[in-house]
């Protein structure tokens, strides 16, 4: 199995990066979050997955290699397929991953396109031990009631913000400092969007 590559970028796009490793060019498949944090250098490394069928042999890559273990966790769910997979880690951070498993935070998951309830459902099922384990987290407890993130996001709304992208960066916000006002998260909001 190849582990990582460590070469030239090539080419760069937010679905996949071609890597020149001794000469020889690689196609290897990534996620935003992986595209966010390439940046512009020339010379790369990532981590990486190969997943063989028997008509194609593709390679994922990873900025991280907590990444790569979210990502195969996720391919152990039966009905997540790499694809799916992919656009979890598109649509959020490996740590919100991990957390809205361990959190059982079905509505979190739910969210991601293409991911319906009994599917979220199933990955929480199948994976909140081994990440509890893995991670050595324990539960996570989501504020079920922050009525300061919902009336930040109300008001960020107004602005004309998607609410979908307001939420990731208040999120973040909140991650940094839960006792903010809902004045302070939109200040802090508005900087990041």
């Amino acid at each position: 199995m190849i582990d990582h590559l460590k070469g030239r970028l090539i080419e760069k796009n937010p679905t996949h990066v071609v890597i020149e490793c001794a000469g020889v060019g690689y196609f290897v498949n990534i996620s935003l979050n992986t595209y966010s944090k390439i940046g512009d250098t020339e010379n790369i490394q990532l981590f990486t997955h190969l997943q063989i069928k028997e008509d194609s042999h593709t390679l994922f890559g990873f900025y991280e290699k907590s990444e790569r273990e979210i990502f195969r966790l996720l391919l152990s769910v039966s009905g997540i397929g790499s694809s799916t997979a992919r656009t979890m880690l598109s649509s959020l951070t490996p740590i919100q991953v991990r957390d809205a498993i361990a959190g059982s935070d079905v509505a979190t998951i739910q969210g991601i396109k293409g991911i319906g309830a009994k599917t979220a459902q199933r990955v929480i099922l199948d994976l909140k031990d081994k990440i509890l384990k893995i991670y050595d987290v324990g539960e996570v407890s989501l504020p079920s009631n922050n009525t300061n993130k919902d009336e930040a996001l109300s008001a960020l709304e107004v602005l004309g913000f998607v609410r979908k992208q307001a939420e990731r960066v208040v999120d973040k916000v909140l991650a940094q400092d839960a006792t903010l006002s809902v004045e302070d998260i939109i200040k802090r909001t508005l900087k990041n969007l």
